[in-house]
């Protein structure tokens, strides 16, 4: 497949639409459409660079370079480094994931084969790295929006190696 181009302005990455925007997309739900564009998230964008499916074009018409996209998007989201390498796991092991700020979580999670649109997500999953501090009321009102979303708690723990463990919270009945 041949590279997508996609340009970056004002935070925004988007790509018009083309055979292989849309095969991306129908293959892997990489990106939304809107007004005939393809608009994909940071994330999106830098496993898409990561992965050599996508160039991503600046106000010069310059490829962006990893590293750079990397030091861009930090500017622009608090936490993208953690996001980023949870995103990319789950990724590589075959889930799509999706924002889920309406939830107040990084991630809404689609089991294996499942697409958007298909199917609800299956887990709510919060990204964080093994030093950061979450409270117990912290945690019960992350467990609360999973359990009202009718979704499993996942909690993906990036360590200094940036190797991901992850936590399946469940609710049960005594």
């Amino acid at each position: 497949m041949e590279k997508i181009k996609a340009f970056f302005s004002d935070g925004l990455i988007f790509t018009n639409m083309s055979d292989e925007s849309k095969a991306l997309y129908d293959k892997s739900r990489f990106g939304e459409l809107k007004r005939k564009k393809f608009y994909y998230s940071l994330l999106e964008t830098l496993y898409l660079i990561e992965n050599n499916k996508l160039d991503v074009l600046d106000g010069k018409n310059k490829v962006i370079d990893f590293d750079k996209f990397v030091k861009k998007a930090k500017k622009l989201e608090h936490g993208f480094w953690v996001r980023y390498v949870v995103f990319r796991d789950m990724r590589s092991r075959g889930y799509i994931l999706k924002t889920a700020l309406k939830f107040g979580a990084d991630f809404r999670v689609y089991d294996r084969g499942i697409k958007p649109g298909e199917d609800h997500a299956k887990w709510v999953l919060y990204a964080i790295h093994e030093k950061s501090v979450l409270t117990w009321h912290e945690f019960s009102a992350r467990n609360r929006v999973a359990h009202s979303t009718r979704k499993k708690l996942l909690i993906g723990v990036v360590d200094e190696e940036h190797d991901v463990t992850y936590y399946v919270c469940n609710w049960i009945k005594p």
